[in-house]
């Protein structure tokens, strides 16, 4: 009976094992199960050091530098005790160097917690990105993390980078207010990079906000959807349920815009142009310039009787051709066409003509001769 049991449980246990490996997503096909790796371990759980776990401390240093511009000298002067007073309750240094523009960080012997340094690190960044050191000093805690997202190289066209880093922002700081609410991150718009400092999950979904901003997509939209998952987490039903039936679903639109005239470019010259020749260099080539003066002048006299040569073969030829019956014909004919049709009527038609010319003209002299008679009288 016992046997019987053993096989029954052999058997289950097989058919639990092919129904864990059938569930194994394809990547994880290989994947062997770990002892120590159970559904109990919360690999998100923030890990912390104390002084009491390491009191013998690191036993190498550490350090790490991050260069600031000009215009954040000032401010990190005022608050630079601050700051060492903020790392030394983890026994970590930090130097301001004024001449070089840079600060750095240190672990000392006494440091309990390796991380430590990187936080440090982050905290340092975060003042070079013009963030205050009340919010920088948020990164020392465990639960804390950082990002500094480079905006400047997403877009080509500096006019359009301006206009779409306000739109992140809003009217009044009012969208990043609403973003910094809903992720519960801090953010901060400065120059070309965007700060951010909060959770990992805070910080990937303002990570994706950016991006899509700048890709014209407005963080509205992000904003809407943040609202309603929000909403969703607080009720217990909906934890294990899909939410994309919830979610919006914004359309595309496909706006006109008016089209850019494509400018043609000029085909530049790889060479510059050849210089234009001198007056110096066209008589070298001619052969005139090494001539003395009279050499000059009878040259010039040579050309003057050439030109009048040419001019009085000119002449010639068209007093020739007032000779010449053919041409004489035709210049004639554009001369005076009335003549020619003239020429062509009857006698007939010539003689009604005529009559019809001289009665016109008796009746305009008999008008004139009315109207004389009335100023008269």
């Amino acid at each position: 009976m016992s046997t019987a049991d053993d096989e029954k449980a052999a058997a289950d246990e097989v058919e639990a094992r092919e129904a864990k490996e059938a569930k194994k997503r394809k990547k994880d096909k290989y994947r062997r199960d770990k002892p120590w790796d159970t559904d109990e371990v919360d690999h998100w759980k923030t890990v912390t050091i104390s002084k009491e776990e390491n009191p013998q401390g690191l036993l190498e240093e550490s350090s790490f530098a991050t260069l600031f511009p000009q215009y954040r000298e000032q401010y990190l002067k005022q608050v630079w005790p601050d700051v060492k007073k903020v790392l030394s309750e983890f026994e970590i240094k930090a130097e301001l160097n004024l001449v070089e523009g840079s600060m750095t960080v240190k672990t000392s012997r006494s440091t309990w917690d390796p991380y430590m340094i990187v936080k440090a690190r982050d905290m340092i960044k975060l003042l070079a990105r013009s963030v205050p050191l009340q919010q920088a000093q948020m990164i020392l805690d465990d639960d804390k993390y950082c990002d500094i997202v480079k905006i400047g190289g997403l877009l080509g066209s500096k006019e359009r980078f301006v206009k779409r880093r306000q739109r992140l922002v809003g009217p009044n700081g009012s969208t990043l207010k609403a973003i910094e609410l809903l992720t519960q991150c801090f953010v901060l718009v400065q120059g070309q990079t965007v700060s951010i400092i909060g959770t990992v999950k805070g910080i990937k979904q303002v990570r994706r906000i950016i991006e899509d901003c700048f890709k014209n997509i407005h963080p509205i939209y992000h904003i809407k959807e943040l609202m309603i998952r929000r909403e969703l987490e607080k009720d217990p039903e909906l934890k294990d349920e899909n939410w994309e039936r919830f979610l919006p679903h914004f359309k595309k639109r496909n706006i006109q815009r008016k089209k850019m005239k494509l400018k043609k470019k000029k085909n530049k010259d790889v060479f510059p142009p050849q210089q234009t020749l001198r007056k110096e260099d066209i008589q070298m080539e001619t052969g005139e310039y090494f001539l003395d003066e009279q050499e000059k002048d009878a040259k010039k006299r040579y050309e003057r009787r050439e030109q009048q040569k040419t001019k009085s073969a000119e002449k010639r030829r068209e007093r020739a051709k007032e000779y010449d019956p053919n041409i004489a014909a035709a210049s004639h004919a554009k001369k005076r066409p009335r003549e020619k049709e003239e020429a062509g009527e009857s006698a007939k038609e010539m003689a009604s003509r005529l009559v019809d010319k001289a009665s016109a003209s008796s009746k305009q002299s008999k008008k004139k001769s009315k109207v004389a008679g009335n100023l008269l009288l």
